[in-house]
């Protein structure tokens, strides 16, 4: 059984938004993070993110994916809890009725709506092994998506506790990818040269 985050966010017109007064003053209590994390951000015009289908920001230094699909908006970390690779290009496929998306990588699958890892696997104790999709857990930070007047804002999660994909937005993780990517970027010293 897997523990999904859900919690109640308050609106007040702006990007990002502050709180009510009473909000504010129960705020005044916790800490900054958990204060950053209610904040409503403007990411865009319904109808422009839509015809994007994906869109890739950073907010508060954390970089998000925002993808739209059946008519739904969904938000989570851009980099794969696994590895780190970036899921903008990732197909979307539908897994045990979840839509999942699809590290272009590594082939993970992260479902949509709540960031779970679902892997697949056969019993083999049984006469004919059928091969079933199971949860590895929250994998995946996501992100609460709000519409209001035809403007798309998205509020940071504020589940407490490590979520994997967490490691790629800290500066050890950041570090990581940019070596990654440096790497990716010399020419191959055994490639042939026409």
């Amino acid at each position: 059984m897997t523990h999904i985050c859900k919690s109640l966010f308050t609106f007040t017109a702006g990007a990002p938004t502050g709180h009510s007064k009473k909000r504010h003053k129960q705020s005044r209590t916790n800490s900054m993070d958990e204060r950053k994390s209610s904040r409503m951000y403007f990411i865009g015009k319904k109808e422009d993110l839509i015809q994007a289908k994906r869109t890739s920001v950073t907010l508060d230094g954390r970089d998000i994916l925002i993808v739209y699909h059946q008519r739904v908006f969904y938000a989570m970390d851009l980099q794969c809890y696994h590895a780190g690779s970036t899921l903008l290009n990732g197909d979307i496929e539908e897994i045990s009725n979840k839509l999942c998306l699809v590290c272009p990588k590594h082939k993970y699958k992260i479902t949509l709506a709540e960031g779970e890892g679902l892997y697949r696997v056969s019993n083999l104790a049984e006469k004919v092994p059928t091969r079933l999709w199971y949860s590895k857990g929250v994998k995946q930070r996501v992100h609460k998506v709000t519409e209001v007047d035809e403007d798309i804002f998205v509020t940071l999660s504020d589940c407490p506790g490590w979520i994997e994909s967490d490691y790629y937005q800290t500066e050890k993780g950041r570090e990581e990818l940019s070596k990654a990517q440096e790497l990716d970027s010399e020419p191959d010293p055994d490639a042939d040269e026409d």
